[in-house]
């Protein structure tokens, strides 16, 4: 089928558009305002409301700048959640910088030992196509922090700040990322021509090293923690290395921790455990791993989590009905449908089988409240400063967490010994490009 538009459909589009010269007054509004302001619901503003029955004491919100880091960000925060409530400390922070340079380090060598792998497919093929689109970029998720953290460790912001570089990752990325694909088409070559591959991506991750340091700075093998606590004791631990920090001062056992997802794909059973091949950060690292179970379900650990004093790491799609500047998710929050006249409403599933929505953003879920018994809003600790939402905070009603969450990260303490079973069952592998696959970036 192969039908042009032609000129009398323009001209019955324009007759039926005359036909209303109600509209026109939205067409105002929107030419001036744009499609968001000029539909803003102001009933869902009032309705969801920043006031919380149940809410983890946290403080000043973080700020990743212009940087996809937003999911180490949020896990960070969760971990100095604990540590200034132990500590007395107050807006304290761990450095994002430290986990974002093993991050890209490590993720080159996975990327390079990935080219080797699939050195005898065609470059046109799906899966090399696939490597070749984002040899590495600064999004991730909770399990590729796992492992950065099990392996390096952690520390304070002051013992590795943040640099021009990783506040604005663009230019860095562009250069690596370039660097990457001529290093894949070395390391093919030398595959296919019977040279010593390891040798050569050796030399390659040396340069990288190289490029990263003057970007980023070098991490710290040892640093000294010094700090005034709530009642201005001075405190000092001397020479200690990152890994011994995040066990003395964090002390958290990162594998107590499950990630749930909700994808109510028909390719996706409940309560079975997924994985998706070739996603990840560090060669024999933390596989990516989550139980997908019903939305009520991941809500409830959630919520039970908050409730116990533990904030939650969760992953979104932030840009689905959210409006920044007063930091409100809603589903009801803009009047789109009212105002044009037409649906567009699809499932949850329709939307993640037809690439309308995925996973794109961690934030951090610290409180909740409860009325008659349910959770209606859930309040939201972001990563974007303090200019967007309430100082940084945002709200989303339950009914935007319905459709719009796709993974929360709770202690398997809040999930039955059924689901728990589940989980350590053998995951059904997913392709590199299912939407389950996306990295938070935003």
């Amino acid at each position: 089928m192969n039908t042009e538009i032609t000129f009398n459909q323009l001209e019955n589009f324009s007759k039926k558009w005359r036909e209303n010269p109600d509209r026109l007054v939205f067409q105002a509004s929107i030419m001036k305002n744009g499609i968001k302001a000029a539909t803003e619901n102001p009933e869902s503003k009032a309705r969801v409301r920043p006031v919380f029955s149940h809410e983890v004491a946290t403080d000043k919100v973080s700020n990743q700048q212009q940087s996809g880091r937003c999911w180490m960000f949020a896990a960070l925060n969760t971990f100095r959640h604990k540590l200034n409530g132990t500590l007395g400390l107050k807006d304290f922070e761990l450095s994002q910088n430290f986990i974002n340079f093993w991050d890209k380090l490590e993720k080159a060598n996975y990327f390079l030992e990935n080219i080797i792998e699939t050195a005898n497919e065609d470059e046109n093929s799906r899966l090399v196509s696939w490597l070749l689109d984002t040899p590495q970029q600064d999004g991730g998720q909770w399990d590729m922090l796992v492992s950065i953290i099990e392996k390096y460790g952690a520390v304070p912001k002051s013992a590795m700040p943040e640099t021009f570089q990783s506040s604005k990752s663009a230019d860095l990325n562009h250069l690596l990322n370039e660097r990457l694909r001529t290093d894949a088409v070395i390391l093919r070559k030398a595959v296919n021509e019977k040279t010593n591959a390891s040798a050569l991506k050796e030399e390659m991750l040396v340069e990288i090293y190289q490029l990263l340091v003057m970007s980023l700075g070098e991490p710290p093998k040892v640093f000294d923690f010094e700090y005034r606590n709530k009642d201005n004791e001075f405190k000092q631990d001397l020479q200690i290395s990152p890994k011994d920090f995040f066990k003395r001062y964090i002390d958290v056992d990162l594998r107590d921790y499950i990630p749930l997802i909700n994808a109510p794909t028909k390719d996706k059973p409940f309560n079975q455990a997924f994985t998706v091949n070739y996603l990840g950060n560090i060669v024999g690292g933390a596989p990516i791993k989550y139980l997908n179970v019903e939305m009520n379900v991941l809500k409830k650990a959630a919520a039970e989590q908050i409730k116990d004093g533990e904030t939650v790491w969760f992953g979104c799609d932030v840009g689905q009905l959210s409006e920044r500047s007063s930091g409100i998710m809603d589903t009801d929050i803009f009047l789109t449908n009212q105002t044009f006249g037409f649906k567009t409403k699809m499932t949850k599933a329709e939307r993640l089988d037809y690439k309308h929505s995925m996973l794109t953003h961690a934030m951090v879920l610290t409180g909740i409240n409860v009325a008659d018994g349910e959770v209606n809003r859930w309040k939201v600790e972001n990563s974007w400063g303090e200019a967007i939402g309430n100082k940084g905070y945002f709200v989303a009603s339950d009914a935007w967490m319905d459709e719009f969450t796709f993974q929360v990260v709770v202690q398997k303490k809040y999930l039955s010994e059924e689901l728990l079973n589940a989980f350590n069952q053998e995951p059904i592998a997913l392709k590199p490009w299912d939407p389950m696959g996306s990295l938070a970036f935003r």
